[in-house]
């Protein structure tokens, strides 16, 4: 699995996959590029992607200062951030899950043993502790947009 570094480069500044600046996986920029996500690292606003990065319903996994987040956009273009770290499992899949819904909440649907996490509070809706009996709640992230 591929992430995204941010630690030490602005978003503006990191070339696409394809070594080319401006371009995300070598498509051309659209109306969104040169929007910016950022995430709130408890610290500090980082710009992790552009927003035409994170397309509906696909996730992105980031790493923000040592730590994997999983970035999605949904598909009213909301933005979530959560860690990328399946709690089951210990694998960091989530940002391969798939996005739905469960009686009107939005979630992520881990790719592993499909448990549900609620997208706006991490809560883990199937389960309240995980095999090792540590917490099924994953860490939220403050996202956002800057034009």
């Amino acid at each position: 699995m591929s992430l995204t570094s941010v630690s030490g480069r602005s978003a503006d500044e990191r070339p696409a996959a394809d070594g080319t600046a401006g371009r995300a996986s070598g498509r051309e920029p659209g109306p969104a590029a040169s929007a910016v996500v950022e995430v709130h690292d408890g610290e500090r606003w980082t710009g992790v992607c552009a927003l035409d990065w994170l397309l509906p319903g696909r996730g992105v996994a980031l790493l923000v200062n040592g730590r994997q987040i999983a970035a999605f956009r949904d598909q009213a273009g909301g933005l979530h951030a959560l860690d990328n770290r399946d709690p089951f499992s210990g694998a960091h899949v989530l940002s391969r899950g798939l996005l739905g819904s469960r009686g009107g909440v939005p979630v992520l649907i881990s790719p592993m043993y499909k448990q549900a996490f609620d997208l706006r509070s991490g809560v883990c809706l199937d389960e309240d502790t995980a095999q090792d009996g540590g917490s099924t709640t994953l860490r939220t992230w403050p996202i956002r947009v800057r034009p």
